[in-house]
Order: structure tokens, then C-alpha cells, then sequence
């Protein structure tokens, strides 16, 4: 019953706002220690690597439907800390500086966050694939030295059931003890 009525909301956003989804511009790319500006994915794939032991060390998404932004996001730095937000096509983090991206923040704005959520995960050093944060929910790592090596996000309709997986984000005060 919950499925019908999501796919009912869904077909419903469709034709009252003359747009699909999947018809908005949505990807995204990291910066990849030694590698540089990898190549774009999209809803779900995965941006940076896995068991390479490399750092990304900044990210940019592209999420707009036509002229209108639709996102913003900001990154937690080595040596910088919290970065301001950006927008669509905006770049969160550093290139050349070899500084660690150790968390993101990620959210729909503009009244798209009314009829989306966005989820997104990190992939950490000594830790591999932390939960899905949610709308605005910081994913990775903040005070404990430890780098983010993948990003993957994904935007469903408002309310649609997703398994989030285990906890999205540590703190250092909050990961001593704590096995990632």
C-alpha cells in the first residue's frame, strides 16, 4: 500500500509540475588525490574509489532544472574545517592543496526539498561505507584525522521508504571507542 501510494505522489508531482525527475540535470564528480577530476556520475554511482586508499579531496554536483538551482552542499576540510555552502556546479573542498575532504553536507532547496529527499554516504579511511545521511545530515568524519575516499547519493520522492543503513557521521569525541 505504501509503494502504490509513493508511486501515486510520484506520477502526481510528474504531471502537476509538467517535469520528471529524471529529466533535471543531476551529477556528480570528485577530486581524487594523484587522479584529479574523475569522470561524472550519476543518481547512485559511486564518485572517488574504494580500497585504493586515495583521498578526495573535493566534490561538485550539478542538480538544476533548467535555470533553477535546485541543491547546495558544503564539505568539513582538513586544516579548514566546515566550508561555506555552494550551490549547483559549485566546488566543495580544495584541488592542488592536498588537503582531506572529511565530511559533506548535502541538501534540496528552492521547494524542491518539499517533494524530495536526497540521501548520500561516505565512503571513510579505516571505516569503508558509513550510513546514508539525509537532507542536510552531515556523512563522514570531523576531528579524527580520517579521509573521505567515495561519495554516492541518490534523490527519491518525499516520504519513499529507504534503508539508511547505520550511523552516517562521527565526531571524534563521539568516535573514540567507536568502531567504524
Amino acid at each position: 500500500m505504501k509503494k502504490i501510494l509513493s508511486m501515486m505522489m510520484l506520477i502526481a508531482l510528474i504531471i502537476f509540475s509538467g517535469k520528471s525527475f529524471a529529466a533535471m540535470s543531476f551529477n556528480y564528480q570528485a577530486y581524487v588525490e594523484g587522479n584529479g577530476w574523475q569522470k561524472f556520475v550519476r543518481d547512485g554511482g559511486i564518485a572517488g574509489t574504494t580500497g585504493k586508499e586515495l583521498r578526495m579531496e573535493a566534490v561538485l554536483i550539478n542538480l538544476m532544472d533548467g535555470a533553477k538551482n535546485m541543491i547546495q552542499y558544503c564539505g568539513h576540510v582538513e586544516n579548514i574545517g566546515w566550508m561555506g555552502w555552494q550551490t549547483s556546479g559549485g566546488v566543495v573542498g580544495t584541488t592542488g592543496k592536498n588537503l582531506r575532504l572529511e565530511a559533506i553536507r548535502i541538501k534540496l532547496v528552492n521547494g524542491y526539498e518539499k517533494n524530495f529527499d536526497i540521501y548520500y554516504r561516505a565512503h571513510v579511511q579505516n571505516g569503508g561505507w558509513l550510513g546514508w545521511a539525509k537532507n542536510g545530515e552531515p556523512a563522514g568524519t570531523q576531528g579524527a584525522s580520517l579521509r573521505m575516499e567515495a561519495l554516492q547519493i541518490k534523490i527519491l520522492p518525499k516520504g519513499q521508504k529507504f534503508q539508511r543503513g547505520g550511523k552516517s557521521f562521527y565526531v571524534k569525541d563521539n568516535y573514540a571507542g567507536a568502531s567504524l
